[in-house]
């Protein structure tokens, strides 16, 4: 039977690019592998016919060749090693990229993010800030550099993996890559340990890093600072650090995103008979007028008295919600007021209190039903 054009075996075009190919592989293989697919012929000859593709047009020559002549200009023993074999160090290739177990690179890696939890003021959230914080961290070594080792040595390749950091194993149809147990995957092995960082190449020390919060900020928020995290290992970049901000509770406002809210107590007298007050912002102060008969739970919108947050466009709103304040430690002439206030509001209470009036014919009715 002819064999199949190795492009159309994988699904790909011909211009298509190696990373494309892996992936198509990739695909083909763990559905037609054998071990899936026990006693199934058809899939075992599929995952012959798609390694043998993956063989050739992996290798630039053989591609070259097969592009030009065909199967003719291949070899067509190739892609006809052992199968087992063949099909692990394919395997180890594509799957080696996705695990990190490839090359002499596994030993550098970039060094950890931090967090840095920040409890700042309302205002110092909206109107922007700068200040100063302290962190602790892993810094590279200025005693050897970072390698490790006292000065004048230096750490030797390890001959367990010869400083790849990774040892392979053969599992059936499998090649496992596992971090080599000589060196610990540093891929070096560090005989005379700098005396100051004990062989780590980094040492904990503090830092001090001045912090810009920009206006708007909310509770929640994160600050990136690119580089100030730890110091990567042999040589890796370094992480980042995160400010993460938190605000303290205020005294007067709670911010809702960019609007604020805030409790205004009113007199009985301003309540009924309405008045002006003068209420806080954040800039300093704004004046209300409450119109006669107010109730408790009444808003008042204050326009842009509010926060302009980081993303956004315009100021939010101050939000005052209003309170009926009850007085309290009456004088005697205070209470005989309002013993006669009392007494003329319910020669006509539907009148003067029509939600209480309300209310009780609800209340009647209720229990007239029971």
């Amino acid at each position: 039977m002819p064999k199949r054009d190795y492009y159309e075996v994988l699904g790909v075009n011909r211009n298509a690019d190696e990373e494309t190919i892996k992936k198509a592989y990739r695909k083909m293989a763990m559905k037609h592998h054998p071990d899936r697919n026990a006693g199934d012929v058809k899939s075992e000859e599929k995952f012959k016919e798609a390694k043998e593709a993956y063989e050739i047009l992996t290798d630039a020559n053989k591609r070259s060749a097969y592009d030009q002549f065909g199967h003719a200009g291949v070899d067509a023993s190739a892609g006809g090693r052992d199968g087992a074999q063949g099909f692990s160090d394919a395997f180890s290739d594509i799957f080696g990229d996705i695990f990190g177990a490839r090359g002499g690179r596994s030993n550098i890696h970039r060094g950890s993010d931090l967090r840095y939890n920040m409890e700042i003021s309302l205002e110092q959230a909206a109107r922007g800030s700068e200040t100063k914080i302290r962190i602790p961290t892993m810094e590279t070594c200025e005693t050897c550099h970072g390698d490790g080792s006292k000065p004048g040595s230096s750490p030797k390749t390890c001959p367990t993996c010869n400083g790849h950091g990774q040892v392979r194993m053969q599992q059936g149809f499998f090649s496992i890559q596992q971090t080599c147990p000589k060196c610990q995957g540093n891929g070096k092995i560090i005989s005379n340990p700098c005396n100051t960082c004990h062989g780590s190449g980094r040492i904990k020390q503090h830092k001090t890093l001045n912090v810009k919060i920009p206006a708007g900020v909310d509770d929640g928020d994160r600050i990136r600072i690119s580089g100030e995290g730890e110091s990567g290992i042999n040589g890796g970049p370094p992480g980042d650090l995160y400010v993460v901000v938190n605000l303290s509770a205020h005294s007067v406002f709670r911010r809702d995103n960019d609007d604020l809210h805030c409790e205004i107590p009113i007199s009985f007298s301003v309540a009924a008979l309405g008045g002006e007050i003068e209420v806080p912002t954040l800039e300093g102060h704004a004046k209300i007028k409450i119109p006669a008969e107010t109730q408790t739970g009444k808003i008042f919108r204050l326009r842009e008295k509010g926060i302009k947050g980081v993303r956004s466009s315009s100021k939010g709103d101050l939000l005052c919600h209003v309170i009926v304040e009850t007085p309290v430690k009456l004088t005697s002439r205070q209470k005989e007021l309002l013993e006669e206030l009392e007494s003329i509001s319910l020669q006509d209470g539907s009148r003067h209190s029509p939600r209480a009036k309300s209310w009780m014919d609800k209340a009647r009715e209720f229990f007239s039903e029971k």
